[in-house]
Formats: C-alpha cells, sequence, structure tokens
C-alpha cells in the first residue's frame, strides 16, 4: 500500500526535511582531511538536538549512526567511526535522515574533500546529481512510477562515457516511499526493468525519496562484514545522491531542499508546489 499524506502531514514532513538540510550544511563544513566520519555523526547528532529532532537512522535495523558516512568505493550505509579519517581527494556520501512530529526526512549528498579530484570524479557527482533531478522533474501527476526511473537512466546514459569505460547503475539499492516511515512502498529503481511493469500512478499525495547511485564501472556491489557497508565488486568510486520529494496538487515539492527545488526544477520547465512553512 502506498501511503498517501494529507496537506498537514507533508507540511511536517517539509519541517523535517529542512532539519535535514541543516545537517547537511554542517556536516559539509565538517568535512575536511582529519576529520573522521564519527566527527560527523556528532556535527549530524548536534542539528539534530538544536531543533528537537530525533534521528531516523540510529537504531534502524540495529544501525549505529545518525547518519551514513560512504567513502570512495562504498555506494551505501558505511557506519560512522574514529578509524575512518578522510583525505584530500576523497568523496563522501553523507545520507541524513530526520524525524519530527512523526514524520520522516531522509536525503543524500556527496562531499568533495579538500582538493586532488580527477576530472571524472567531478563529472560522476555532477552526472548522478542531474540524473536524481530529472527524476524529481518526472514526478509529475498523471505519470507513473517507471516515469521516474526512465529520466534517472535516460540521463546517465546520455551522458558521455567516463574514461572507466562506463558508468554502472547501482543494481540492488534504489528509492522508496518516505512518510510516517522511513522506508515504505514503493520501490522505486533507478533504471527501467520491464519485468516489474510501469508501477503506481503517482497521485498528489504521494512522497518519494529518489536517490540514484552511480559507479565508474560495475553496477554490481557485496555487503561487508558488519552487515551494513556496501561496495562495489570492483572497487570503482560511486556517488549518491538523494531528496525527499512530495507530489501536491499544485506541483512537486522537495522537501529536503532549502528552496523547496524551486531553482533546479525551474531548469526543467516544472514549477513546484508552494512551500507549506513560508
Amino acid at each position: 500500500m502506498v501511503e498517501i499524506k494529507t496537506p498537514e502531514q507533508i507540511a511536517k514532513m517539509r519541517a523535517a526535511g529542512l532539519v535535514v538540510a541543516a545537517m547537511h550544511a554542517a556536516c559539509r563544513r565538517a568535512a575536511v582531511p582529519g576529520a573522521t566520519t564519527k566527527d560527523l555523526d556528532e556535527v549530524a547528532a548536534k542539528v539534530l538536538a538544536d531543533h528537537g529532532a530525533k534521528p531516523n537512522f540510529l537504531g534502524y535495523g540495529g544501525f549505529p549512526g545518525n547518519i551514513c558516512t560512504s567513502v570512495n568505493d562504498v555506494v551505501v550505509h558505511g557506519i560512522p567511526d574514529r578509524e575512518t579519517v578522510l583525505e584530500s581527494g576523497d568523496i563522501i556520501s553523507i545520507d541524513a535522515g530526520a524525524i519530527v512530529d512523526g514524520w520522516h526526512g531522509d536525503a543524500a549528498i556527496t562531499v568533495f574533500v579538500g582538493e586532488g579530484h580527477a576530472p571524472e570524479v567531478h563529472e560522476l557527482s555532477r552526472v548522478t546529481e542531474e540524473s536524481m533531478w530529472a527524476g524529481i522533474a518526472a514526478m509529475r501527476k498523471g505519470n507513473r512510477l517507471v516515469d521516474i526511473s526512465k529520466a534517472i537512466e535516460g540521463y546517465i546514459r546520455r551522458q558521455p562515457r567516463p574514461a572507466s569505460g562506463r558508468y554502472g547503475i547501482i543494481e540492488d539499492y534504489g528509492g522508496h516511499g518516505i512518510g510516517s516511515q522511513m522506508h515504505m512502498d514503493p520501490h522505486l529503481l533507478n533504471y527501467v526493468d520491464r519485468r516489474r511493469g510501469r508501477g503506481p500512478k503517482l497521485v498528489p499525495g504521494m512522497c518519494l525519496a529518489i536517490e540514484p547511485m552511480v559507479s565508474l564501472g560495475t553496477a554490481k556491489t557485496h555487503v561487508l562484514e558488519d552487515e551494513w557497508t556496501v561496495k562495489t565488486n570492483d572497487g570503482t568510486w560511486s556517488c549518491h545522491w538523494e531528496h525527499s520529494v512530495a507530489l501536491t496538487e499544485q506541483g512537486p515539492l522537495v522537501l529536503t531542499a532549502p528552496d523547496g527545488g524551486r531553482a533546479k526544477l525551474a531548469e526543467y520547465g516544472v514549477t513546484t508546489a508552494p512551500d507549506p512553512l513560508d
């Protein structure tokens, strides 16, 4: 069952989304050479406390962190610790979430640590982030779930190939519904699988976390012995971007973007819904 939200519930999710945006802003500033991933987790915890919000990752299935910190070839679900020290030239995906009045926000950014990143790594992040926005732009009333998948995959496939030869669209993980829980139906692939059909019709009140994960090589992954950390099978670096998005009668609202997604979606000719907290 796909949970359909009322405007009042979407307003609470917007409040949670803005906390997530604040977490990302603080963690981005803190992601410098010499910082540990546990340092970033503590920064995120302080933002949550300052806003009176709860973490939705901490304790989820036993996960031990407030955020996921995934460095270089780690795709998702990296565990914050004191041993992982960021170095200049690293990239790190910071996946953060918050709960406000029982309603969830969830988003991820990829941050460049220090300097010295190869051009293809910059391009990997750009392609992944832009494919996310292409998917968000396809979240329109009357479309179906597969139209989001098609937009994400289509954007990636249209880009020039990297020096490594290809972009791998991670197969085992994707987007999801979000609302009164962090992970809900429907599951959203970042590519088209015709065996799954077209998926549900997109209707006002539907909220999705749209999150492409792309590598510089394989689409295949494996989970480490900690039962959380997901790495690419071939050791190529990966990138992860995510926003939580609500579909309203007036159009999409990017719940975890400070401006509601207005600036980026304008590039696609999409008008965002009014911000319920304005």
